[in-house]
């Protein structure tokens, strides 16, 4: 079985950056494509960012130009980097990972951006 392993997450004020990772528990999965998705309390949960096998990057409209998710294939691992962090970015931020066998998610890593 696959764990996906998020870390990163914390408090920081706002216009701060943090940088969040996630990588697979077994060296022998390769991740082919990722995605970061956040979840704000009573809200649905919504993808942020995505990345395809062929390094193809999308961002929701919100995060554009502040966020990026990076990857580095030799250690087998994405990332978010999140710059110019806004209040309305607090949530669960959770990562999303595909290849074989199949997909998995991280459980879950806290952004808290105080005013």
């Amino acid at each position: 079985q696959v764990q996906v392993v998020e870390s990163g997450g914390g408090l920081v004020q706002a216009g701060g950056s943090l940088r969040l990772s996630c990588a697979a528990s077994k060296s022998t999965f390769r991740i082919n494509a990722s995605g970061w998705y956040r979840q704000a309390p009573g809200k649905e949960r919504e993808l942020v960012a995505g990345i395809s096998v062929i390094g193809a990057t999308n961002y929701r409209d919100s995060v554009k130009g502040r966020f990026t998710i990076p990857r580095d294939n030799a250690k087998n691992t994405v990332y978010l980097q999140m710059n110019s962090l806004k209040p309305e970015d607090t949530a669960v931020y959770y990562c999303n990972i595909k290849g074989e066998p199949g997909t998995y998610w991280g459980q879950g890593t806290q952004v808290t951006v105080s005013s």
